[in-house]
């Protein structure tokens, strides 16, 4: 609730308002405590007063009682214990409702959220599909390789097409990206497979989140209050970390420097918060401090809600300058150290024991520091906590489809489509890889027949010549056998006619056969 442009949290024990700067809520905060100990009414306090303020406000809702925001109030006798108790009625607090948009990542309590692959990234896309880090590298090259050769990566089965094509091709891609295992290509894709099987391919499609759009207003410029349905989304405490986490870091990545501001541009609140840093990788865990540090300056401020503040990083704890501390339960000495651990963030008041007073608290009190307008944390103080102005608790389904319905987003985001991308790309790319395969062996095929038939007509031919040449020597042979005989006959007739002529028979017989032997000789040579 807003008193004198303040944010009215709570008042101490001596009644006094304990306010919440708006200059200072894009310091981040916390609110801490154990279950059923008001962390849940506390968070709706500061959403509806930074509504109030014209801020926007983002909030995962993970139990469904957060959707209360779309209704007003419900009053009761325990109601106007509190508004008495508080001076409320003085202050003109009244029921009222919210202007608030339902989203949810699998489009069942809320208007589909979802963005892309490409926009996700290797290293938030690596710890959703549970990699190691060789597994991770290789992804990383996946992602590169698309943007080299201007590949859309718009969902999964995108993605699995570009782990297949890179496997099929390794050998080519080896010497500019280095080497790529088939057998970690074949793990991612068995990871992406898992990740479709629950659910998880729904968020993975266009049109993609424009995180602009939340940056609206409604009814009398109250901030939107957009609310993330997670009822389902949270049995996947990996993906539903991941998603916030993308979500912060698109913030982080859109919004331009405006450094100091009377009032944050955007509050996030981040519930269940210790998901976000379970088993996370240190690379991811240097990726989640910068962006907790610098998106301060962007006019963000978050707010991390969990049972204890120990499951902060000591890196992400020193950023956090407005703290809300419900109460914890000690029932073991390393409970006790916990309840020590949180004690000592605080700045402590000597009216009272801080790590006694959290043991002590009932429900709907806190131990809190805010900054004060020089931004240094104030002594902590014992509190009650403010009640929210809407309905405590879930809604209709009736009431939630006509708000989803009913918002200016709905017809934006709530009909997938398709885009051309890497694997209608790559699925042409195979058609006509394989039509060139396939003209290149026909090429192939045909060549070596056209080989073949020259191969069989030169031999043809050559046994044409060689019969010719061979009739032709028969023909010299019988024409070189008839002159020589005659020559031979005439010269042993000659030569034998010195005998009488029973020797120019002989010589003539004789020199006769001496010349076709001669003949026939030089022709077998």
């Amino acid at each position: 609730m807003l008193k004198d442009g303040k944010i009215w949290v709570a008042n101490n024990e001596s009644g006094k308002n304990v306010f919440l700067l708006p200059k200072m809520a894009n310091r981040h905060g916390l609110i801490a405590g154990a279950t059923g100990t008001g962390k849940t009414i506390t968070l709706k306090v500061l959403a509806e007063s930074f509504s109030d303020m014209g801020v926007p406000v983002f909030l995962a809702d993970v139990k469904g009682d957060l959707a209360g925001m779309v209704q007003e109030g419900v009053d009761s006798e325990d109601m106007q214990k509190r508004i008495q108790r508080f001076g409320l009625e003085e202050a003109g607090f009244d029921y009222q409702k919210y202007p608030s948009t339902f989203w949810d990542v699998f489009g069942e309590k809320g208007i589909p959220l979802r963005t892309t692959i490409s926009e996700m990234g290797p290293v938030l896309l690596s710890r959703i599909l549970g990699l190691n880090d060789l597994q991770r590298d290789i992804l990383s090259i996946a992602f590169k390789i698309a943007d080299d050769n201007e590949l859309l990566l718009v969902d999964t089965k995108d993605l699995k097409a570009m782990l297949t094509y890179i496997s099929d091709n390794n050998k080519e891609f080896a010497a500019e990206y280095g080497n790529i295992s088939k057998v970690s290509v074949a793990a991612i894709v068995r990871a992406v497979v898992s990740l479709e099987i629950a659910g998880g391919d729904k968020f993975f499609f266009e049109p993609a989140l424009n995180i602009k759009d939340w940056f609206t207003t409604g009814e009398g410029g109250k901030g939107m209050i957009n609310i993330l349905d997670s009822t389902s989304l949270i049995n996947n405490g990996t993906l539903y970390s991941t998603f916030l986490l993308w979500m912060m870091s698109e913030l982080f990545e859109t919004l331009p420097e405006v450094g100091d501001l009377d009032k944050p541009k955007m509050v996030f609140f981040f519930d269940e918060a210790h998901l976000l840093f379970a088993d996370a990788p240190k690379i991811l865990m240097d990726k989640i401090e910068q962006v907790i540090k610098l998106i301060r300056s962007k006019g963000v401020g978050i707010y991390f809600v969990t049972q204890n503040p120990r499951d902060i990083p000591d890196g992400v704890l020193a950023q956090l300058g407005n703290k809300i501390q419900h109460a914890l339960r000690a029932y073991t000495p390393s409970d006790m150290k916990a309840v020590k651990a949180a004690a000592d963030s605080f700045r402590e008041n000597p009216a009272f024991k801080t790590a006694d007073v959290i043991q002590e608290l009932s429900t709907g009190e806190a131990i809190c520091s805010f900054l004060d307008e020089h931004g240094t944390p104030t002594m902590c103080e014992r509190v009650k906590i403010l009640p929210p102005q809407s309905l405590m608790g879930g809604i209709d389904d009736s009431v939630r489809d006509k708000e989803i319905k009913g918002s200016v987003l709905y017809s934006k985001y709530f009909e997938p489509h398709d885009p051309d991308s890497a694997y209608e790309f790559l699925q042409r790319k195979g058609i006509e890889d394989a039509k060139e395969a396939e003209r290149l062996k026909a090429e192939e095929l045909a060549r070596k027949e056209k080989e073949k038939e020259e191969a069989a007509a030169a031999k043809a031919k050559e046994k044409e010549e060689a019969a010719e040449k061979r009739k032709q020597k028969q023909r010299i042979k019988t024409v070189g056998n008839a002159v020589v005989g005659t020559v031979g006959r005439e010269v042993g007739k000659g030569l034998g006619g010195k005998f009488g002529k029973f020797g120019k028979t002989l010589g003539g017989n004789l020199g006769a056969s001496l010349g076709r032997g001669i003949l026939s000789t030089i022709f077998k040579t």
